[in-house]
């Protein structure tokens, strides 16, 4: 295995050109964001011509306007200094809750009221009404559906992914991916055990994780990663950081996985050999790492590779997508990733692809790199997954050198 030293950023560096207006614009969201997410459904319910009662009309009001402000705050209670794992559940909660009840208030208050206009159904006041009923019934479906998807074990998915420079003696190899459990302030020790259980049913010949074990520290967080360290494989289990492990002390879960037995692909590689045929396995840190101010945390593909014979298949792991224009210029063959969570609850995938070029599965890049996608074996922050299923990836690598073997 070959290791490499980070090196510092270098002093005196000039400063970066003024942020453009949109990125000034961009530092408002947050203020800005609440206020839409809750202002939004309250008027397509409440206000938007349905002459509720005045008690219905105030009370409604009331509880939108409790959510808009107990949102932020029980945000910043749970995820800020304080740490508080009751108040990070309630806002993750009514986050999630209020991106369901403004999507649906939006899609539907536009599209199914210009239907029943169309169609003559009622008088103005029916037609605001069966919209309101039409949104609490939808966002109720989704939330318990997308509350059940986010809590259960994930289904396996199994792939088989050709590869041109693989070995004849490594084809068949299978690769077990998980990545994005995200360990937080929910108590998962349970499903962490049984998302375990499955992993061994696969007989993995090597088990991934790629990053983004938990929110908050290893110390915090130790008894729902604890089953990672019953996780077999009958080559190795290695994993890389994420970016959520600089959020949370991120040399505690180093050395917490190197206490449970996974090898750690720090800007480093391994060789896994069979049939006479050998396959780089290489990691990087999260492309988040440098900013850190960690000692020796960054994504350095070049020390990955120091020392690898450059005609190997190189299989990467590295925890965002967005690093594959990087294994692309490199030659990498095939690049495993997660981050993304598939955009988690729909339609937040529109947002993810503004930031990263694959938002799930198996895309193409460069010349020969193949850069595979999970949707993530947990789930972050909002306790939902709508249209975005969780998954246990099996990757079993092919070569095409079989195909034409007497």
């Amino acid at each position: 295995m070959t290791d490499t030293d980070s090196a510092r950023p270098a002093e005196g560096e000039a400063r970066g050109p003024r942020p453009s207006r949109l990125h000034s614009l961009m530092r408002f969201i947050p203020l800005i964001a609440p206020v839409l997410l809750w202002a939004v459904p309250c008027w397509v319910l409440l206000h938007a011509g349905q002459h509720w009662p005045l008690a219905v009309a105030l009370v409604g009001t009331a509880v939108f306007f409790l959510a808009l402000v107990g949102m932020p705050l029980a945000m910043v209670r749970g995820h800020g200094r304080r740490q508080q794992d009751w108040a990070a559940i309630i806002g993750d909660t009514l986050l999630g809750a209020g991106w369901v009840l403004f999507t649906w208030s939006v899609l539907l208050g536009v599209l199914l009221r210009a239907a029943l206009a169309v169609t003559g159904v009622g008088d103005s006041q029916d037609r605001a009404r069966i919209v309101a009923w039409a949104v609490l019934g939808v966002t109720a479906v989704l939330l318990t559906w997308g509350y059940a998807e986010a809590r259960r074990v994930p289904r396996v998915r199994r792939i088989d992914v050709q590869l041109p420079r693989l070995g004849a003696g490594l084809d068949g190899l299978r690769v077990a991916l998980v990545t994005d459990t995200h360990y937080g302030p929910l108590d998962r020790a349970r499903w962490s055990a049984r998302v375990c259980e499955t992993v061994n049913t696969l007989e993995a010949d090597l088990v991934c994780h790629a990053g983004d074990i938990a929110d908050g520290t290893a110390e915090r967080r130790r008894a729902q990663a604890a089953p990672l360290g019953t996780v077999r494989a009958t080559r190795s289990r290695v994993y890389v950081t994420g970016n959520h492990e600089y959020y949370s002390e991120a040399q505690g879960w180093v050395d917490l996985m190197d206490e449970l037995g996974w090898e750690p692909l720090r800007n480093r590689h391994l060789l896994l050999e069979r049939g006479g045929d050998t396959l780089v396995v290489a990691g990087v840190d999260d492309v988040t790492a440098e900013s850190s101010g960690l000692a020796g945390h960054r994504a350095h593909l070049a020390g990955a590779l120091d020392g690898a014979d450059p005609d190997l298949p190189v299989l990467l792991l590295a925890h965002q997508p967005t690093f594959v224009d990087r294994a692309a210029a490199a030659g990498i063959d095939l690049q495993l990733s997660g981050h993304t969570h598939g955009g988690q609850i729909w339609p937040f995938h529109h947002l993810v692809r503004l930031d990263q070029p694959a938002l799930a599965g198996l895309s193409h890049h460069g010349a020969r790199t193949l850069l595979y996608t999970s949707r993530g074996t947990g789930f972050w922050g909002p306790p939902f997954r709508v249209f975005a299923p969780s998954e246990i990836t099996l990757l079993v690598l092919r070569s095409p050198r079989t195909a034409t073997a007497p």
